[in-house]
């Protein structure tokens, strides 16, 4: 696959902004190419949560324009034998660790590079820091031009991060929470296709102990401090709270069981 370069490289981390990690990947890729334009998606995934970083990548990335190189970092095996990628999908590359944090975004088809050319990287790489000295420049080079080909040979084995599907049982879908956003809305692994040909008001939402009658289109369709379930902008079911914040409210982690009682068609 080839990639024609937008010059927009975006980064993704769970480096957070007290330290100076972000900055330094910013240097590293401006001093490859200063008229490149960086775009900070978060640096807030939760420390080492690979799903999490995952979701957010998968979600932002269709927004960005053919020829961006996104570079992510949640990578708790750092400095062992999980390798270095370089993946082409939809148009756009994406840069980052083996370990499925680039799966969802990067889907097929596509072509999947391992990073093995010391060109690409930063002088003396480091083991506890390969954001820096591999992928930040790796991305910057792919971003100014360079063939993806010269980056590494092509392998066919990467680690895909297996989401849980909802199970249709006895009327109902039985699914799970596999996000939560800032605000405690609860997203979960059960879409608007599963929902397609049911009437939204005669479903029955089941949650933490909680029932929540039939599908709602906004927050203002509930009074304060009530539950409400809805289908987020990413198509998924979500639960959320008017004023408030479900997650807390209803004791939710992520792997917590829903349930949809579909009623008639």
């Amino acid at each position: 696959m080839d990639l024609a370069p937008s010059g927009i490289v975006t980064l993704l981390s769970d480096f957070g902004t007290t330290d100076g990690y972000v900055a330094a990947l910013k240097g590293v890729i401006l001093s490859v190419n200063p008229r490149l334009v960086v775009v900070d998606v978060t640096h807030e995934v939760p420390p080492q949560d690979i799903r999490s970083g995952a979701f957010t990548l998968a979600q932002v990335a269709p927004m960005f324009p053919p020829g961006t190189v996104h570079v992510a970092v949640v990578d708790p095996g750092v400095g062992s034998d999980r390798r270095p990628l370089l993946v082409l999908s939809s148009g756009q590359a994406f840069v980052g660790p083996d370990n499925g944090l680039l799966s969802r975004a990067a889907a097929a088809p596509r072509e999947v590079r391992h990073l093995t050319r010391p060109h690409w990287w930063r002088p003396s790489p480091s083991r506890t820091f390969q954001g820096r000295d591999l992928f930040a420049p790796a991305a910057a080079h792919l971003a100014s031009g360079w063939a993806a080909e010269d980056a590494g040979p092509v392998i066919t084995d990467p680690v895909e991060l297996c989401l849980p599907e909802p199970v249709v049982q006895s009327g109902g879908l039985s699914g799970e929470v596999i996000h939560a956003d800032r605000f405690g809305n609860l997203v979960t692994n059960i879409g608007a296709r599963h929902l397609a040909g049911r009437d939204p008001a005669a479903l029955q939402i089941a949650i933490a102990g909680f029932t929540i009658p039939g599908l709602s289109a906004t927050f203002a369709d509930v009074a304060p401090g009530e539950l409400l379930a809805y289908v987020g902008s990413d198509g998924l079911l979500e639960v959320g709270r008017r004023g408030g914040d479900a997650r807390h409210y209803l004791g939710a982690p992520r792997g917590t069981a829903i349930r949809v009682d579909l009623g008639p068609r």
